[in-house]
């Protein structure tokens, strides 16, 4: 072989195909109780899937209807909007360090081995429970969807057949997880692609006795309710509509190649916020007024309510909103999946380095983390209470947990990207090493952190002031904001417990070789790679989003 030919085929090497660094290893940070190995069965089509529609579920289709009512149509968009660029710039950070560090537990162990360990034990926790206390709720929702069409039955049979559903997908490990969802997302997708048609239909006067409708209802009743109040109060609702996309970064250790899937998963996200939400919800504000008094009731599992069905059923169409409403009992029953998902993951990872119980450690030889799942299962358990007189409101204060939750979570993927680009430049590495960069690098993540901290701010005004001439009630403030006490205590709890003080790891403390996936570099690579010009800023900026 010649020696060009030799350049060539080595040049082809280092910029193409970019092999792990040899010396690099899969031992993580910090286990203490290592079990069976996780099954790496999630293909690259689980993936995006998971990342386009794996959390559509309720928080779009009936929890859009209180934000409408509680805010117009305008804070309805720029509110999710808003949540919608913070968690682009969330899951950029997140495919950087899931493809460096394909480790189980991702986010916590990101935030335990770049930030803190009392936060990321917080963290951890937090949202272990609130996917826990999440699938209870989404039982009861499947289950009253089904009084749309059976008002006679009683929810606590559909709790018991969805349950039963549930645990015969565990039966399947991961590969199951992914496959239904693969499939229950690909309905969900048609589904808001075919409400975008109709409604651009409806809007226009091609269906029902309204006529040609336009921008009607952003002049009476108007754009905005209720003035910043109502503006804030729409963002503990989308933060639950977008709670699930993060679970592509968790999924990193069981990816078969996350080298690959996990960038072209974080880059579905950019379509999932323009398409499925921001137009939807354009599309759903244009022809359903935000003063309309069924709305009141559009919140928690009450699909019956839900501001789709709503609008077709105001179109007159006969068939449709029972076919929409099927659509939203499998929307329910995809976030139920995921339920289970991620939080079996999460606590056995925190397990693993003993911030959980040993036992929850245990992973089959079917690569399921056992005692996990019977844990989740048990919670599901909880739809039962749903059934009892005044059982939803039960779910109201469960569903505290998880809203403002995401927010926490989210917000700390940021600040441990931060933390490690910070560690990888003290430490002396090359930027070269990291296979997968953030287009916007440390920059984005400061954005992503900043929004967090703005939602954070916003939802706390409203859980004090939710209406204009609202004054303060401790139940009120607590229904939304009852997050913030349970991290805090978590937080402090294993700052007693550990007995360690210092507010952050060290940057020249954190170990960033272990379980670490990082890139043979080769100067002579450089000589071909692309250049940054103004010429090719289109094509560069096509290549971060497809």
């Amino acid at each position: 072989m010649s020696d060009t030919t030799e350049k060539q085929v080595k040049d082809e090497a280092a910029v193409n195909s970019q092999p792990y660094q040899t010396k690099s290893h899969d031992e993580e940070v910090g286990i203490v109780n290592k079990s069976g190995q996780l099954h790496t069965d999630l293909k690259g089509r689980h993936m995006q899937m998971i990342a386009i529609g794996g959390a559509i579920g309720a928080g779009l289709f009936i929890g859009s209807g209180s934000a409408l009512y509680k805010g117009g149509p305008a804070a309805l968009i720029i509110g999710y909007f808003i949540v919608g660029i913070m968690l682009l710039f969330t899951m950029q950070a997140l495919a950087e360090l899931a493809v460096l560090y394909p480790v189980n537990g991702a986010f916590y162990t990101y935030v335990v081995r770049f930030v803190d360990p009392s936060w990321g034990f917080a963290m951890g926790w937090d949202y272990a429970i609130a996917w826990l206390t999440v699938l209870p709720f989404e039982l009861i929702a499947a289950g009253i969807t089904i009084e749309f069409w059976r008002p006679d039955l009683n929810v606590a049979i559909w709790v018991t057949v969805f349950l039963v559903i549930l645990t015969l997908i565990q039966v399947f490990g991961v590969r199951g997880y992914g496959e239904v969802e693969f499939i229950l997302s690909m309905i969900k997708i048609a589904a808001c692609t075919g409400f975008i048609i109709l409604g651009i239909v409806i809007n226009c006067g091609g269906v029902g006795n309204r006529g040609y409708i336009g921008g009607k209802y952003w002049y009476e009743p108007g754009a905005f309710k209720n003035g910043f109040n109502g503006f804030a109060g729409v963002f503990v609702v989308a933060a639950f509509a977008f709670g699930g996309t993060e679970l592509v970064g968790l999924a990193a250790a069981e990816s078969s190649n996350p080298r690959q899937a996990i960038p072209k998963a974080s880059k579905q996200v950019f379509f999932r916020i323009a398409f499925f939400y921001i137009i939807n919800l354009l599309i759903l504000g244009l022809i359903l007024p935000s003063d309309d008094a069924r709305l009141k009731n559009s919140s928690g599992a009450n699909s019956s309510y839900s501001p789709f069905v709503l609008a077709i059923q105001d179109a007159g169409i006969a068939v449709l909103p029972s076919i929409f409403n099927a659509v939203i009992t499998i929307s329910v029953i995809s976030v139920a999946n995921s339920c289970t998902f991620g939080s079996t993951r999460t606590m056995q990872a925190m397990a693993e380095r003993g911030m959980a119980p040993k036992f929850l450690a245990y992973v089959d030889k079917a690569g399921r983390p056992l005692w996990c799942v019977v844990i989740q299962l048990a919670f599901g358990l909880l739809g039962y209470i749903g059934v009892a007189a005044n059982g939803l409101d039960v779910f109201t204060w469960l569903l505290s947990l998880s809203g403002l939750s995401y927010f926490f979570v989210w917000g700390s993927c940021c600040l441990a990207h931060i933390r490690f680009r910070l560690a990888w430049n003290a430490q002396g590495r090359d930027l070269r090493e990291i296979p997968y960069r953030t287009p916007l690098g440390i920059w984005g993540s400061a954005i992503g952190l900043f929004l967090n901290a703005l939602c954070l701010i916003a939802t706390f005004y409203n859980a004090l002031y939710p209406s204009p001439n609202a004054t303060p009630d401790a139940a009120d403030f607590f229904e939304q904001y009852l997050a913030a006490p349970i991290v805090i205590a978590l937080y402090l709890g294993w700052k007693v417990y550990s007995g360690d003080w210092r507010m952050w790891v060290k940057l020249n403390d954190i170990d960033l070789m272990a379980g670490a996936r990082p890139l043979e570099i080769d100067d002579d690579a450089e000589e071909i790679m692309e250049k940054k010009t103004w010429k090719n800023l289109p094509m560069r900026i096509f290549r971060a989003l497809f």
